[in-house]
């Protein structure tokens, strides 16, 4: 049985590009880009973005993420990834930050 798919995951992204030619952050903006296209559901914090989603789709963000930051210039990235899924429930960002948000 595949678990990680049947329920609504959380994947942590944070990539720090490393560019001789580029500054960082414009590396870091083409990022966000390519998952605020790619239609899930995410919050950008000041380390890391989060994303919601189902385990394969999320992944296949992950190698986009990556793949945009070497297009826009970086000749190394490093990837951070951090994933939470409970068997039998989905993981949703609102679950997790509606006691802070007033």
């Amino acid at each position: 049985m595949d678990y990680l798919n049947q329920n609504m995951v959380n994947v942590a992204v944070q990539v720090l590009p490393i560019s001789t030619e580029k500054d960082a952050y414009a590396i870091v903006d083409s990022a966000i880009k390519v998952i605020e296209e790619s239609g899930v559901n995410y919050t950008v914090s000041p380390f890391e973005t989060v994303l919601e989603g189902h385990y394969d789709e999320l992944m296949q963000v992950v190698k986009s993420v990556q793949n945009v930051c070497y297009s826009q210039g970086a000749q190394k990235v490093m990837c951070y990834v951090k994933i939470q899924s409970v068997a039998g429930h989905d993981v949703t960002i609102d679950d997790k930050m509606a006691k802070y948000i007033e």
